[in-house]
């Protein structure tokens, strides 16, 4: 297994379109069934093939709770449904008083699905399949490549075998297979549990608790609580007061990215907030808001950093005369360390690009250039 594979998928985590839920789905689903070690994963020519229908099945189980929910629960940006979401609600709502997501998988798995509801399970299911094909697999990995299908791979389908009961080797059997390349095979059979499975930090943090209150509480609430933040909001106020004196003072405030003076402007967090809960002064300086719009949660570039250091340098000087006491001891702990403060300017900036260069190629997040 090559090492690229690690920082590939770490990218594509974090850089590929997220737009809806679903790259997260089919990397889940992949992931499950490599954990599962399900007979039907087969190998041939440095990839592994795994079946259609065993995904289907997992897309199922992830999205019926999400989409029975009372509780909105967003999976895609503005006001669009999910593309199955039509099918979908008319599978749920045939099990809304038969058992729900217990009484279906059951059907699934061991009854088949009854004959009043099977055209319907049958369209949602060639929606999910057409779904995965053509989005996320078609798109994951353009980030890394700008190829689409670059991982994922449709292989010939199957041919149909209507079997006598709707149910999960129904599935296996008409929906052809997919591949992906052995290597992130692997990647995923080492990582896959400590990504979303119940051998990450977090499950194994939660189900301990759960254990230990003899089941007083549940896994959810112990991971809500551990998840907490103490730096939940952007904190801007203090920056925007400083740059607005700057204003009345100067008569103008230059945008950090470009040079060019500016009357109204936004207060970027060099490293977005989004990427790094950071409100401190030294990361927070006056940027255009077409700049901040097309930054975004990317993040610049050491050469972009090297380009603005005496902008950057500017501000970070007009804010240690205004607020020096804090200045000094948020760039410390964040960016000097153990260096001496005397020589801080250089040294801020190198680390601060050290920090951009983590970001993107240890962290796969997105560069900017400007």
């Amino acid at each position: 297994m090559k090492d690229y594979i690690f920082s590939n998928i770490s990218k594509i985590i974090e850089r590929d379109s997220k737009t809806t839920t679903y790259k997260f789905a089919l990397l889940r689903g992949v992931i499950d069934i490599i954990q599962d070690n399900s007979p039907f994963i087969t190998f041939s020519n440095e990839r592994a093939y795994f079946s259609f229908g065993l995904l289907i099945e997992k897309w199922l189980v992830y999205y019926y709770p999400i989409l029975e929910s009372n509780t909105t629960i967003p999976q895609i940006n503005g006001e669009n449904n999910l593309a199955f979401e039509n099918q979908f609600k008319r599978l749920i709502f045939f099990y809304k008083d038969l058992g729900g997501l217990s009484a279906f998988y059951n059907d699934l798995k061991n009854k088949g699905i009854p004959k009043y509801i099977e055209k319907d399970f049958i369209a949602l299911s060639n929606k999910l399949k057409n779904t995965i094909s053509m989005m996320p697999m078609k798109y994951i990995g353009t980030s890394i490549n700008r190829e689409y299908y670059s991982i994922f791979r449709l292989e010939s389908p199957t041919s149909k075998k209507y079997t006598s009961s709707i149910d999960i080797q129904f599935l296996i059997e008409n929906y052809g297979n997919f591949s992906i390349p052995i290597d992130y095979y692997e990647a995923f059979k080492v990582l896959g549990s400590f990504i979303c499975g119940q051998d990450s930090i977090l499950f194994k943090w939660a189900s301990f608790s759960v254990g230990a209150s003899k089941q007083n509480i549940s896994i959810e609430k112990v991971i809500n609580e551990v998840l907490k933040s103490p730096i939940t909001e952007r904190d801007v106020a203090l920056s925007k007061k400083l740059y607005k004196n700057i204003l009345q003072k100067e008569g103008k405030v230059f945008c950090v990215w470009t040079g060019k003076a500016i009357t109204n402007y936004d207060i970027d967090h060099v490293i977005p907030f989004s990427i790094w809960k950071n409100n401190d002064l030294w990361n927070l300086l006056p940027s255009m808001s077409s700049m901040n719009n097309q930054k975004r949660d990317k993040i610049p570039s050491a050469g972009l950093i090297e380009s603005r250091k005496d902008m950057i340098i500017h501000y970070w000087g007009l804010i240690n005369e205004c607020q020096p006491h804090r200045f000094k001891k948020e760039i410390q702990i964040t960016l000097l360390g153990t260096n001496s403060f005397s020589d801080w300017e250089d040294t801020s900036i190198k680390k601060l690009q050290n920090i951009s260069d983590y970001f993107i190629s240890s962290r796969g997040f997105e560069e900017w250039n400007s």
